[in-house]
């Protein structure tokens, strides 16, 4: 503005003055942010608002700009504040005709809210629109009657404008319903609806500001919603970002004045325990569904449960059971965490199921001694689960180790059911993965290697299988569109089978154990390692990623020792900006 004149604001009404105090004339009206054509230079907005001619021009995505931050103060309640920047900037928040809508909808005038989409039909873009939002209208008319125990005039709402349209007649036989309810409790329940007042009417108001441009009217908490985007890519671009922060208080806990970036001593990357337990070679490690336990099979043909300390990440044995007499490879918890499958290496023909809450064998499976039964998954019901090995055995059980059903002639390396189906994955002896189900036994391809996979896991999502295939390492497929995504770089892979998993929060990150003695850490977006860790003496035969700690992760090496990995305190809070 002119440093000889200032702006007066009175009752949200506001004019431009000279340095004598008279009124100058009004300043041309500015619609959605773009300046209108005036007689003699000026007019004045329908809002109410004097512009000011002499104003700096702002470009189009200032003014969007401008609109954004009006949005944003009007919802903190600073409306001269707005009125004045909407002044200065020769800008207007939103059309006359949607201020005057939203103005009816706040009040419970529906009549004239009604009215005024007369007035906003042309400048909606899908013809359906305006029945939308008429339904909406009467909608909340309607259950507003019902609250005030006005049934004359809801049943009249009901029959004579909600009916009529001959739109969404499903809710409006469910609205009907609601002419039974007897207090306002019920109907609030039976709703899903927050009663007549502010509250339902500024829902009902971000309904429908769907249907109209952003040129008419902003749609709700605007900046907040890109300004959530934002820090949400940068979040997705960090390479070590593994904390969990739920969406809606993401802007609370965290400064926008600089952009975001973790350091690598957030991430699990420092040994913070050597557990020397076992007495022979680590073969395997899992973590419980639910985060609490940890259970390591080895070489010396025992078994050990492990409690979590969730503050200090530092193991505690709690159990140990032993009698495997070929060593224990492979280990798979029940969804429930009350069981344990332990599996052994090809020439073991048996497969245990423990108790773990008891420390007691459930059962013992053993068909044939000439079995080979290696590897194993879980039903979601926690009372079924396949097993099988590269002999030809694969087999489908309960929990007593009955045999309901099997599949002759598959060599499986590793299996996995997926999800709650009836669908079992199953990696054989020709490079390949394919579907097997076991209801009404068919099967189908869907993933072919050119080296054997020795191992793999598949994401909790069931779209992505992690592979650890010979001479090659670690591949990353999508199952459903059957595509190799990514090959990672840097691990050390011969003939020994190794297993790798998915880990960190929301998956976002790979582990895989290295027969360089190291632990190797990706992002699933970069097939270049963001960390390598260093410790163990000997190979390092598979990692676990804690489900629930995401800055915990165990390895386990022929060395006999288990590593702890997690975040390096001693540097700080684990975050710096750029």
């Amino acid at each position: 503005m002119q440093s000889n004149s200032t702006a007066a604001v009175h009752n949200g009404d506001a004019s431009v003055l000279n340095s004598n105090g008279a009124n100058m004339a009004p300043e041309p009206v500015i619609s959605n942010g773009v300046e209108a054509a005036s007689a003699a230079g000026s007019s004045s907005s329908a809002e109410g608002i004097s512009r000011n001619p002499r104003a700096k021009q702002l470009s189009q995505c200032d003014r969007d700009i401008v609109r954004l931050i009006g949005q944003h103060l009007k919802g903190l309640g600073l409306t001269q504040t707005v009125e004045q920047l909407m002044i200065e900037s020769n800008c207007r928040l939103e059309d006359p005709s949607a201020s005057k809508f939203r103005a009816h909808v706040m009040a419970g005038e529906f009549n004239k809210a009604e009215e005024d989409l007369e007035e906003l039909k042309p400048q909606m873009t899908c013809p359906q629109s305006l029945m939308k939002m008429k339904f909406l209208l009467l909608e909340q008319k309607y259950l507003e009657y019902l609250e005030e125990s006005r049934i004359l005039e809801a049943l009249q709402c009901l029959r004579q404008e909600l009916t009529p349209l001959k739109f969404n007649t499903e809710r409006v036989h469910v609205l009907s319903g609601f002419l039974m309810c007897t207090s306002k409790e019920e109907l609030h329940r039976r709703a899903d609806w927050a009663g007549k007042g502010h509250a339902s009417r500024t829902k009902l108001m971000e309904q429908l500001q769907t249907f109209l441009p952003p040129s008419v009217m902003l749609p709700p908490r605007r900046l907040y919603t890109l300004l959530n985007q934002a820090v949400e890519l940068q979040k997705h671009r960090c390479p070590y970002h593994n904390t969990t922060i739920k969406n809606d208080d993401s802007l609370q806990s965290i400064s926008l004045l600089h952009d975001h970036i973790c350091s690598r001593n957030q991430f699990p990357s420092k040994c913070r325990q050597v557990v020397p337990d076992h007495c022979d070679e680590v073969w395997f490690c899992k973590f419980s569904p639910d985060g609490t336990k940890l259970a390591t099979g080895s070489k010396d043909t025992t078994v050990i449960i492990w409690d979590i300390n969730q503050d200090t990440l530092e193991l505690k044995a709690i159990k140990t059971l032993e009698g495997h007499s070929y060593g224990v490879s492979f280990l798979a918890w029940s969804p429930d965490c009350k069981y344990l499958i332990a599996c052994g290496p090809e020439e073991c023909s048996e497969l245990w199921v423990w108790n773990v809450e008891t420390g007691e064998s459930k059962t013992k499976i053993s068909q044939s001694p000439e079995d080979s039964l290696t590897s194993a998954s879980w039903n979601a019901d926690s009372k079924r689960f396949v097993t099988g090995g590269n002999r030809g055995q694969f087999y489908l059980c309960d929990l007593d180790g009955n045999v309901l059903e099997s599949w002759e002639g598959v060599r499986v390396q590793s299996l996995c059911i997926k999800g709650d189906t009836n669908v079992v994955l199953a990696a054989d002896t020709h490079n390949r993965i394919r579907a097997y189900n076991f209801e009404d036994l068919t099967d189908q391809h869907v993933i072919q290697e050119d080296h054997s996979i020795m191992s793999f896991t598949i994401s909790s999502n069931q779209r992505q299988a992690l592979l650890s295939v010979a001479y090659q390492g670690v591949h990353l497929w999508d199952i459903k569109d059957k595509v190799l995504v990514r090959k990672f770089q840097g691990v050390t892979h011969g003939f020994y089978t190794i297993h790798s998993c998915f880990g960190g929060v929301n998956e976002k990150f790979i582990a895989s154990g290295s027969e360089d003695n190291n632990v190797y850490i990706w992002h699933v977006k970069d097939e270049m390692p963001i960390a390598v860790l260093q410790g163990h003496t000997r190979t390092v035969n598979c990692v676990a990623w804690n489900p629930v700690l995401p800055n915990m992760l165990v390895s386990v090496s022929d060395d006999c020792t288990i590593r702890v990995w997690g975040p390096d305190e001693s540097e700080g809070d684990g975050s710096t900006e750029v």
